[in-house]
């Protein structure tokens, strides 16, 4: 029988293994949908539904549903918020609590939603069922997250790598991409020449093994938003991201690839 459950926490940390101490590689933000794969424990092996990503999670921060409920939610009226910081009140919680830009929401009506947990009120923007956006679009949803601090696994406004940068920006505007940059690059259409290169389109750099190991979003103007140190701008050329503030080279161009045709 699959068991499946909603994140019903703002954030919640996906680990490598069942302990609060191993490493974080990745990052559920409320609402987000899971299947429970396994049990140790208080840990649950889950796998993410939007990308199909294993982890770890801390059972307290998942509400389980069974296959009724999940089905509820997936069929219901549902929305991203797109403010940078949402305020919801949840019913018998005391106090607020505040998401993240990106956060999911189910069963959505004129300034409500339940997430299986009782009708809450939210105060912020959001967008229901986004689909299609253009390259600009992501490009614009990518600068939202400017100066977002970069967490290693992160996926919010709190904490953000830079392949869970392009992941938000593209869900943001309706693609389900892979969480990471190595899984980014098998996708889509290469674009062979800088000069080529189209807001949106990702870039992708590359160590001295060969091994990707960055990703960013092209902006116009040869410019590039992405994760390092925090989410900043900096310019991008044939050789790879040239930061003005050291005026050095701080990544090795690979490839480039377009996701939107």
């Amino acid at each position: 029988m699959e068991v499946f459950g909603v994140c019903n926490q703002s954030l919640a940390a996906v680990r490598k293994q069942p302990g609060e101490t191993y490493e974080m590689i990745n990052q559920l933000i409320f609402g987000d949908l899971l299947e429970i794969k396994a049990k140790v424990n208080s840990w649950l092996l889950i796998e993410s539904m939007h990308d199909g990503y294993e982890g770890w999670v801390d059972s307290k921060q998942v509400k389980q549903i069974n296959n009724t409920e999940y089905q509820l939610l997936v069929n219901s009226s549902k929305a991203f918020t797109t403010s940078i910081i949402t305020k919801v009140d949840l019913p018998h919680v005391e106090g607020s609590r505040y998401l993240s830009l990106g956060s999911r929401l189910y069963q959505v009506k004129q300034n409500t939603f339940n997430n299986l947990e009782g009708e809450a009120v939210y105060t912020g923007e959001i967008i229901t069922n986004p689909s299609n956006g253009s390259g600009e679009q992501v490009a614009q949803a990518a600068r939202q997250y400017l100066n977002a601090p970069y967490l290693w696994g992160g996926r919010s406004v709190w904490g953000i790598d830079c392949s869970g940068l392009v992941q938000m920006s593209y869900l943001l505007n309706g693609y389900s991409l892979p969480r990471d940059a190595g899984q980014q690059a098998q996708i889509g259409e290469t674009i062979h020449f800088i000069h080529e290169i189209k807001a949106g389109d990702l870039i992708f750099f590359d160590n001295e093994e060969g091994k990707i190991v960055h990703v960013g979003i092209a902006l116009p103007n040869k410019n590039i938003i992405h994760a390092s140190g925090q989410v900043r701008i900096d310019t991008l050329d044939h050789q790879g991201i040239f930061q003005q503030q050291t005026h050095l080279y701080t990544h090795q161009l690979r490839l480039i690839k377009r996701m939107i045709t």
